[in-house]
């Protein structure tokens, strides 16, 4: 039982590592995938890796096109809260787990708002996507994100 939990570990972390490091080896910017329910829809994304790339997002921004967004990365899992300060237009948010599974979905998030959005346990990326997305879409709670290779 114990060579079992072991295992199951160390895959686990193993897959962590491989979700992460397809992130990071785009400069900046790459395109990825969300294996919905009825198809697969593909987003360019900006990727926030560092402090200040998080810390910034996607504020004073005025317009996101459709199919557009950015993707914040998180080195470990972690508890993530977002706000929208400075940001004047609406998005959708994306808690993204370890796995790469979608664990939470924030909708149509209100302009330039100091109210917390949490992440409801830990995930290891948050994606923003422009406001509608996943109702046009068909992306949900549970839905696989895939990260160039």
């Amino acid at each position: 039982m114990k060579k079992c939990g072991l295992f199951l570990c160390c895959l686990l972390i193993v897959l962590s590592f491989i979700f992460l490091s397809q992130a990071t080896q785009a400069a900046g910017s790459g395109t990825l995938k969300i294996k919905t329910q009825t198809g697969t829809v593909q987003f360019k994304v900006e990727y926030a890796i560092t402090p200040a790339e998080k810390a910034k997002g996607l504020m004073y921004r005025t317009s996101l096109p459709q199919n557009t967004g950015m993707l914040f990365i998180y080195q470990k899992p972690t508890l993530v809260t977002m706000w929208m300060k400075n940001t004047p237009i609406s998005l959708d948010m994306f808690f993204i787990n370890r796995m790469g599974r979608i664990r939470y979905i924030e909708e149509k998030t209100q302009p330039n708002s100091t109210r917390q959005i949490h992440s409801g346990g830990q995930v290891s990326a948050v994606l923003e996507l422009p406001a509608g997305s996943a109702e046009n879409h068909g992306i949900k709670v549970g839905d696989l994100v895939i990260l160039p290779n």
